[in-house]
């Protein structure tokens, strides 16, 4: 449903974002690690969270990516899914069809308008704090 980099963006700030409820950056190979996500591509991803305000990033020996808890509970899931895959996500053919619209639909077009819009108001309705609160560190996965 997602892209790949949409995919590896979730789970690099559902990382930073756990992380940040202990004030601690960390650095493109922690999170690549952390999320199973290959260090380049991670780095692309969290160049794209940075320009769009999700994440903050330092430079320098005590550098590195931080979303804090007060900034947790501000991004919701569907303006990560934006940033990098659009609204392509609501739009889509259940079976990947070019043509599937209301006056050419698939036969599957009607039920996945269902799922569209319930998938649009859970992203909407969920931040990154919802999904990292009140699970321990060391029981997050975030990685295949």
């Amino acid at each position: 449903m997602f892209s790949k980099a949409c995919e590896y963006g979730i789970r690099a700030a559902m990382c930073l974002a756990s992380f940040g409820r202990t004030d601690r950056r960390m650095s493109i190979r922690e999170v690549a690690e952390r999320t199973g996500s290959p260090e380049a591509f991670t780095a692309k991803v969290l160049r794209k969270l940075v320009e769009g305000g999700v994440v903050v990033s330092q430079r320098g020996p005590h550098g590195g990516f931080l979303i804090s808890p007060e900034q947790a509970r501000k991004i919701r899931i569907s303006h990560i899914v934006d940033l990098i895959d659009g609204d392509s996500v609501y739009k889509g053919c259940g079976l990947g069809l070019d043509t599937c619209d209301a006056r050419k639909p698939c036969p599957l077009h009607d039920q996945f308008a269902k799922v569209r819009a319930d998938l649009r108001s859970m992203l909407e309705g969920t931040t990154l704090h919802d999904v990292v609160n009140g699970v321990p560190l060391d029981r997050i996965i975030l990685k295949r």
